[in-house]
């Protein structure tokens, strides 16, 4: 369905008394099914989050010299001597004393030094060995490992969200939801839609996509106890948000769906920095422990990743907040992890140890963590993955991040 023209396909439902002001070819939660029982989560965290305030080296004096305002923030808690993790993930701390959260510092894709939001997303996504976007590549690492797996069905991949995701675009098929949708089709206009486009194939498998799409929705809904919540703002609005897409991923990898993905917006944090931070970490904070409620059963055969396109600056600016950066962090949450560590190499915040003397210097490259991550719960060849997954990827030893 990657060429449907999304337009047409709208306006042509529009004549039929089809609502879908928030229609699900528009949007992006992204899942798969695939052989086996592992599953795997990707979160896209949009905006660049601060890793260093996420899992702050307050083990360093220049960490406090740096960050005057930032590290003074109290209740954080002390993860094992050196690092500490910020308040707003306090609800998160339990998973890591079980060994099912875990952090990796200092990594980052190969995108350097113009730390545009747009590029290092692409870059980030499409999962490619330079560090600049490629326009010829159209397809993200997801969707390549999609299509390296034996025995896909067509139910192969969703997206979760409200913006295209280009991690898992591509020739693997994909399937689309958004927590807004509204899909009012009464029993004689489903069968006026599949009768008009019959002999189409193109509308008459997206019709039948979204109709299928929209009935899940509603299954969802009943299970999250009703009818779907009013829109609302602030905190409020975002709990409804998380609960919407959890429930609806989790009632999905707990059937044949194996591979999901959806993004998280928030972290572009130039000004106010500790109010944004603790809002965008509650969110997510809940979105792990809702994840972890919801699979239940098979949350110990569950990996999480979530990334972010670069790091910040290390020391603050005069807004009480960070810029673009470098070095990042990626958070891993689930059964699968082996967690209450953190990985990677930590290169220090002396001046002469940053990258360009402003930031976290990158020692790891995130999609060698991943690589490792869909090796050992899928079993893909490491010359696929570094020669087609991730082109030009080494991906090292292997950093153990998995049981």
């Amino acid at each position: 369905m990657a060429g449907i023209n999304r337009r047409i396909f709208l306006k042509g439902v529009g004549l039929i008394g089809c609502s879908a002001a928030a229609h699900p070819l528009t949007t992006t939660l992204t899942m798969a099914s695939a052989p086996g029982e592992a599953r795997l989560v990707v979160i896209i965290l949009r905006g660049a989050m601060d890793g260093l305030d996420v899992v702050q080296p307050r083990g360093e004096a220049a960490y406090a010299r740096l960050r005057p305002t930032l590290s003074a923030l109290p209740g954080a808690l002390d993860l094992d001597g050196r690092f500490w993790l910020h308040p707003a993930m306090s609800g998160l701390y339990p998973l890591w004393q079980a060994g099912e959260l875990g952090f990796v510092h200092a990594v980052s894709t190969p995108y350097r030094d113009k730390r545009s939001h747009f590029d290092g997303q692409d870059v980030l996504e499409a999962g490619t060995g330079l560090d600049v976007p490629e326009p010829q590549v159209r397809d993200g690492w997801l969707n390549r490992m999609l299509g390296a797996l034996p025995g896909l069905t067509a139910e192969t991949a969703y997206a979760i969200g409200r913006e295209d995701l280009a991690v898992l675009a591509g020739a693997a098929p994909v399937r689309n939801w958004t927590p807004e949708l509204s899909f009012e089709l009464s029993a004689q206009n489903r069968l006026l839609l599949e009768h008009v486009y019959h002999d189409d194939p193109l509308f008459r498998d997206a019709g039948r996509e979204a109709i299928e799409l929209a009935s899940a929705a509603d299954v969802a809904e009943a299970m999250a106890g009703g009818e779907a919540a009013p829109a609302m703002g602030g905190a409020a609005g975002q709990r409804a948000d998380v609960a919407r897409i959890v429930d609806f991923t989790a009632e999905r990898l707990l059937g044949e769906t194996r591979i999901a993905a959806f993004s998280q917006t928030g972290w572009d944090t130039h000004a106010g920095q500790g109010r944004a931070m603790t809002q965008s970490l509650d969110r997510l904070g809940e979105t792990m422990l809702r994840l972890r409620e919801r699979l239940g059963p098979v949350w110990g055969k569950t990996t999480v990743l979530a990334v972010t396109e670069f790091g910040r600056t290390v020391a603050e600016n005069g807004s009480r907040g960070t810029d673009h950066g470098t070095g990042g962090l990626m958070v891993m949450a689930g059964g699968a992890v082996r967690g209450g560590r953190v990985y990677g190499r930590w290169p220090g915040l002396a001046e002469a140890d940053l990258y360009e003397r402003r930031d976290l210097m990158p020692t790891g490259d995130v999609r060698a963590y991943a690589a490792w991550a869909m090796r050992g719960l899928f079993g893909l060849d490491r010359g696929l993955l570094e020669g087609t997954v991730f082109p030009g990827l080494q991906m090292e030893e292997d950093p153990g991040i998995l049981l």
